[in-house]
């Protein structure tokens, strides 16, 4: 097993007993630094209630550097984590640029007819050479930034920049010209009765309308990766960090004056993110270039947030503080956060980690001791695998079963052999090595509607990850083709010395035929039948 800093090794990653001791060379790594956080961090942890809101947020966000600073340490990849804050900062002033010159000023002082006889690709080529490089959105922001320090000694290149900024931004030629970039676009108004946009054909005197924007599908491949560092930097700096006035809705959900949640035009609830997950201050953290900081924060309250993001859940974005124009797009930001640490030497070792120790979660830094209770946990879908894995931080012992198959992985990855029992693994230093394409993939009967239920727009590589956050662990057993009621009854499952049977089997009613002695062991279901045949 490979060694680790601080005299640990992989190993010790996975087994909640030894967890405490890094939690301990962790506070001292921070006394040696910054001796009164550590003290602020000991003392809130024996009274988490004694913060507000906000208070806590602050101690957090002080927190999330060092702590960066120590998996780096702990992984051995200092100069990787460097290089990545690196291009953070490397794109900072694509969005400073956008928010003081080309929001500010080029859509105020520029009118539409003035940009409309902007000549776009001829100012772009005198651009190049005032930069004395090649023209993209970063050379621009970059220049423009350095131009505003003096603006009377470049006031004819800032001039040129202006009227270029608004042909880009606010004519057709300049939006189709920057369609891929994040400079010169601004946030559009919503019309609540008209969010798809649509174009007006005639013909003959027949209106036909067509989609603006079509993604079209090939096969079963992946058909959207998600966003890019840069789109996902423009996001977490548009967010106009709600929770230092205690105002983050998209957390919280918006409120009346009454205390009630509003609702949306269309009557939905604008409750919030349903974890509410601390969204500002990790866009907060991701903005400042402290990726592994921002996972960190992330997995305070959504652990398993590799099953959330991109296209799964947006009930953040509907309570965003923006009601009248786009709003943040927080699933993009928080799946891009996720990749990026991902994609880091032991990416999914870091990640893994975080979900079992974390400092940033005051209430429980680490899995409690052993509650010698077990659970059976019916179905492992998304309900279910969360389940089992907040029972084994709170110290319990899960073991997962569902009516489908479930693929073996190979031993040296799962860390399971054939008979179930827990062998040694390889750490993944590459979570490339994990993944497959969509289009070659196999269902694995692992993920419930996460397997079966969701189209190929999002990655189902992530189910592989979360199951062997699971898999791994020691208070963690897997089994597939077990059928709650048929196979295992509710009086065996207590029998076998289970404490508590939960059913985690879908919001919808399943879909067996009402026969006399249906679930009897040795019945199988066509659906059942025709479910098993892809795998």
């Amino acid at each position: 097993m490979t060694s680790l800093a601080f005299g640990f090794d992989f190993r010790d990653l996975y087994f909640a007993e030894r967890l405490p001791r890094l939690d301990a060379r962790f506070i001292e790594w921070l006394r040696e630094i910054d001796p009164s956080l550590a003290m602020r961090l000991i003392d809130t942890r024996t009274t988490p209630s004694s913060l507000d809101r906000k208070s806590e947020s602050e101690l957090l966000i002080a927190l999330a550097p060092h702590l960066e600073d120590f998996i780096a340490r702990l992984f051995g990849i200092e100069k990787e984590v460097e290089a990545l804050a690196a291009r953070h900062h490397e794109l900072a002033p694509l969005y400073s640029c956008k928010r003081l010159f080309v929001q500010r000023r080029a859509m105020n002082k520029v009118s539409l007819e003035q940009a409309a006889a902007v000549d776009g690709p001829s100012l772009a080529t005198q651009l190049a050479q005032e930069f004395g490089e090649a023209f993209s959105e970063l050379t621009f922001a970059r220049h423009v930034t350095d131009w505003l320090k003096d603006e009377a000694a470049h006031e004819r290149q800032l001039q040129l920049a202006l009227h270029y900024a608004a042909w880009a931004v606010l004519t057709p030629a300049g939006k189709q010209c920057h369609k891929r970039g994040v400079l010169f676009k601004a946030p559009a108004k919503l019309d609540p009765l008209h969010l798809v946009p649509l174009v007006e054909e005639r013909t003959q005197n027949i209106v036909t309308y067509r989609l603006h924007h079509l993604r079209r599908r090939e096969g079963f491949a992946l058909t959207d990766p998600g966003t890019d560092l840069v789109g996902a930097l423009d996001q977490t700096n548009y967010c106009i960090l709600c929770h230092e006035q205690g105002r983050d809705s998209c957390s919280h959900g918006l409120r009346e004056k009454s205390g009630a949640f509003k609702k949306s035009p269309f009557g939905v609830t604008l409750a919030g993110c349903p974890l509410e997950e601390r969204i500002s201050e990790f866009h907060k953290l991701k903005s400042e270039g402290v990726a592994v900081g921002a996972l960190a924060m992330i997995a305070v309250d959504n652990p398993l947030c590799a099953a959330t993001g991109h296209r799964i859940c947006n009930d953040c974005m509907k309570s965003c503080i923006y009601q009248k124009q786009e709003p943040v797009n927080i699933p993009q930001a928080e799946t891009r956060t996720l990749r990026d640490v991902l994609e880091l030497p032991w990416g999914f070792e870091i990640y893994g980690l975080l979900t079992r120790w974390n400092p940033l979660n005051l209430r429980r830094p680490y899995p409690l001791p052993a509650s010698g209770r077990r659970v059976l946990i019916v179905g492992m879908g998304p309900a279910g695998f969360t389940l089992a894995h907040h029972l084994m931080n709170d110290g319990h012992s899960v073991v997962g079963i569902d009516g489908l198959k479930i693929e073996p992985l190979p031993a040296e990855v799962s860390g399971v052999n054939g008979t179930g029992k827990h062998v040694s693994f390889a750490p993944i230093r590459d979570v490339e090595q994990l993944y497959e394409r969509l289009d070659e993939r196999s269902m694995a009967g692992f993920g419930g509607v996460a397997e079966y239920g969701i189209t190929v727009r999002w990655d189902k590589n992530f189910l592989k990850l979360i199951r062997l956050l699971l898999e791994r662990r020691n208070r963690f057993s897997l089994i597939g083709g077990v059928r709650f009621g048929g196979t295992v009854p509710l009086e065996e499952a207590f029998a076998l010395g289970f404490d508590h049977v939960a059913l985690a089997m879908g919001a919808g009613r399943p879909t067996v035929l009402d026969l006399p002695n249906g679930l009897a062991r040795g019945v199988r279901t066509a659906s059942d039948f025709l479910m098993a045949l892809q795998l």
